[in-house]
């Protein structure tokens, strides 16, 4: 049985998924037999690239997503022209559809946009020490009548 699903790619802590049609026994990252798209969750907002033709295609011969693609292709919106498609709408139609929905994304990650405005432990440990060094320094406030 054909399965469309997810297969990591990208180093550690740094997860983009291919978005493949792979035998059902076959592990995770292991052999597959059509690349239909990428996923890339650390976008803001994801951002999907999806050959909907090929994923219309295995679908028609009986691959069935699995759940997180499934979740996926719903926000997307490629699973609602699924139905679509199999309710009768023409298939060039809905590609055409498919080609509008294409939202522009930002290709800075939501972990790089986190680092520039959170501060690192040694910077906040320095700016600690320095507000105590300058509260050392000003003269307290007593006063002398």
């Amino acid at each position: 049985m054909v399965r469309i699903r997810l297969r990591r790619v990208g180093s550690r802590h740094q997860p983009s998924f291919r978005i493949v049609a792979a035998d059902k026994e076959s592990p995770r990252n292991g052999r597959f037999l059509e690349t239909i798209g990428h996923y890339n969750p650390r976008t803001e907002p994801a951002s999907v690239q999806l050959n909907e033709a090929r994923l219309f295609h295995w679908m028609n011969h009986g691959a069935q997503p699995s759940e997180s693609v499934v979740r996926m292709l719903k926000a997307y919106g490629a699973w609602s022209r699924w139905e679509r498609l199999r309710g009768g709408e023409a298939l060039e139609s809905l590609l055409e559809e498919a080609k509008a929905a294409v939202k522009p994304v930002n290709p800075k990650t939501r972990r790089v946009a986190a680092a520039s405005e959170k501060p690192t432990k040694r910077a906040s440990k320095k700016e600690a020490s320095d507000e105590k060094a300058v509260e050392a320094s000003t003269p307290s406030e007593t006063s002398e009548e």
